[in-house]
C-alpha cells in the first residue's frame, strides 16, 4: 500500500503559527504506521526534497520513494551541490565559494566578477529568495530582501552570489538511476518561458539543442549524479548562453511538474520507474533503449490573473471542461466545485500534447486550449494561447526574457470571441434556454457557442 503525502491534507492550514498538516512530518509518519503503509511518494512539492522526512521514513522502515536522505541534503543545498559539481568538472558560473553573511561580501564578489550578479537562496527553489543586482548601489537592499525571503520561505536565510547571465535559456536534463549503479538520461526539457524564475510552459526536446550539445549536457548531468551515488529520478538544471556555453544551476531531487513531456517523447512512465527503483528493481532500460520521438508541450493552467501581473486568483470552479483526443493528456486534481484557496499552489491542471514535430505539437496545444474551459476563477489559458501564437516562440528563438521582451500581449483572444459570446447570450434569452437548464435537461453552452461560431 502506498501513500502520497499530499493526500493527507484534511483541512486548510492553521493560521496561528502551527505546522500545516501537509508539512507535519510526525503526523504523516504516524498515519503511515497506523494504516500499514509500506512506502510514501512525496509528489513534487511540500516534503519531496526534505531530508528529515526521508530520514524519518527510513527510521520507521517506510520506503521513501526518492533519493536517500544523504543525497537530498547534498543536492538540496545549492552551495554543497555547486561544490560537488565544481569538483566533477561540470561547467560553473563564477561566484561565492559558499554562503555569504553580509552585503559587503556580496559587493566584493560582484566587483571581482562584474555586474550583473544574482543573489540566490541556498535552500529551496521555485524562484524564491532570488534577486538580480545590476549595480553596487542596489546591493544592500537586494541582499536584505533575498535573505529575508529565503528565511520566510525555507526557514534558512543563507544566500550566495554568482554571475548572472542575461537572457539565457533554461534547459534541464532528466536522469534516472537505480540502486545498482545504472544510470541513464531521458533527454532535455526546454523551460525558458517563465516569469520571476517560475516556469509557465515547457517542451521536450529543446529547439536550442543539437545532438552534440545534448550529449555534452547529458554527460555533465550523469557525471554529477554518479558523484553522489544518486538513485531514483533527478533533474539537473543548466543555463545556456547565446554562444552555446552551458552552466550548472541546481539539481532537483524529485519528480518535476513538467515530467509529462519527457514521458510523451520517451514512452516511459517516470512514476512507475520511481516505484520500481524504490522496490529494489534494476532499471528496465539502458541508454541505447532511450529514443526521443516527436515533440511534447505542457501548458500550466494556473488560477492567476495574467492582466494583473499574474496575481493569484481564489474562488470556486463553477464550470470545467477538459479537451480530449489522441495525443492529448490532462493532469489535474480539481473538479466542478473545487475551491481555489490561497493556501496551496495555484495550478488547476496541466495540458500536455504530443506531436510528430514541434509545429504539430503547437497546433495540438492550441486546439486543446480552445476546448479547455474554466469558469469561476481567472486563469492562464489566454496567456498560453498568446505564447503559442507568438512568432519568436514558434521560431524557437526565445529565452528567459521572453515574456518581458518578446511577448507583445500576455493575453490572446480568439477571433470574434466576444461577439460570439454576446450572440450566444441573445440566443439563450430568445429561446428561453437558461430557465430550462436542469439535471434532466443538460445543455452544454460551449457546444452551442461552437455551433454559433460555425454558423457565423
Amino acid at each position: 500500500m502506498y501513500l502520497n503525502a499530499a493526500d493527507t491534507v484534511l483541512k486548510f492550514p492553521e493560521t496561528d503559527g502551527k505546522t500545516p498538516e501537509f508539512l507535519d512530518i510526525e503526523k504523516l509518519i504516524r498515519l503511515a504506521r497506523e494504516n500499514d503503509i509500506q512506502a510514501i511518494h512525496p509528489g513534487y512539492g511540500y516534503l519531496s526534497e526534505n531530508a528529515v522526512f526521508a530520514e524519518r521514513c527510513q527510521q520507521e522502515g517506510i520506503i521513501f520513494i526518492g533519493p536517500s536522505p544523504d543525497v537530498i541534503r547534498k543536492m538540496g543545498d545549492k552551495i554543497t551541490a555547486k561544490e560537488i559539481a565544481s569538483q566533477c568538472g561540470v561547467p560553473m558560473l563564477a561566484g561565492s565559494k559558499g554562503s555569504i553573511n553580509s552585503s559587503d561580501e556580496a559587493l566584493a564578489i560582484a566587483e571581482k566578477n562584474g555586474y550583473p550578479v544574482i543573489i540566490k537562496a541556498a535552500s529551496g527553489g521555485g524562484g524564491r529568495g532570488m534577486r538580480i543586482v545590476h549595480s553596487a548601489a542596489e546591493m544592500p537592499q537586494m541582499y536584505k530582501i533575498a535573505s529575508s525571503e529565503a528565511q520566510h520561505a525555507f526557514n534558512d536565510p543563507s544566500v550566495f552570489v554568482e554571475k548572472y547571465i542575461e537572457s539565457p535559456k533554461h534547459i534541464e536534463i532528466q536522469i534516472v538511476a537505480d540502486n545498482f549503479g545504472n544510470i541513464v538520461h531521458l533527454g532535455e526539457r526546454e523551460c525558458s518561458v517563465q516569469r520571476k524564475h517560475q516556469k509557465l510552459l515547457e517542451e521536450a526536446p529543446s529547439p536550442a539543442l543539437d545532438d552534440t550539445l545534448r550529449a555534452q549536457m547529458a554527460s555533465a548531468a550523469i557525471t554529477l549524479a554518479k558523484a553522489v551515488n544518486y538513485q531514483s529520478l533527478g533533474t539537473v538544471e543548466f543555463l545556456l548562453d547565446k554562444a552555446g556555453n552551458f552552466f550548472f544551476m541546481e539539481m532537483n531531487t524529485r519528480i518535476q511538474v513538467e515530467h509529462p513531456v519527457t514521458e510523451m517523447i520517451t514512452g516511459l512512465d517516470l512514476v512507475e520507474l520511481q516505484l520500481r527503483i524504490a522496490s529494489g528493481e534494476q532499471l528496465p532500460v539502458k541508454q541505447d533503449d532511450i529514443k526521443l520521438e516527436g515533440w511534447a508541450i505542457e501548458c500550466r493552467i494556473n488560477a492567476e490573473d495574467v492582466q494583473s501581473d499574474f496575481a493569484p486568483c481564489t474562488g470556486t470552479i463553477k464550470k470545467l471542461r477538459f479537451p480530449f483526443g489522441e495525443n492529448v493528456r490532462i493532469d489535474t486534481g480539481v473538479t466542478i466545485g473545487s475551491e481555489i484557496t490561497p493556501w496551496f499552489d495555484s495550478m488547476i491542471a496541466k495540458l500536455i500534447v504530443h506531436g510528430k514535430n514541434r509545429n504539430e505539437a503547437i497546433t495540438l496545444a492550441l486546439e486543446g486550449l480552445r476546448s479547455f474551459h474554466v469558469r469561476g476563477v481567472k486563469n492562464t489559458i489566454p496567456f498560453c494561447k498568446a505564447v503559442l501564437h507568438n512568432q519568436a516562440f514558434r521560431s524557437g528563438n526565445f529565452d528567459t526574457s521572453f515574456i518581458e521582451s518578446q511577448l507583445e500581449s500576455p493575453v490572446f483572444r480568439e477571433q470574434d470571441e466576444e461577439f460570439a459570446a454576446a450572440l450566444f447570450a441573445v440566443f439563450c434569452h430568445a429561446h428561453e434556454v437558461i430557465p430550462s437548464l436542469s439535471p434532466d435537461n443538460p445543455i452544454d453552452p460551449w457546444v452551442l457557442n461552437k455551433r454559433l461560431k460555425n454558423i457565423l
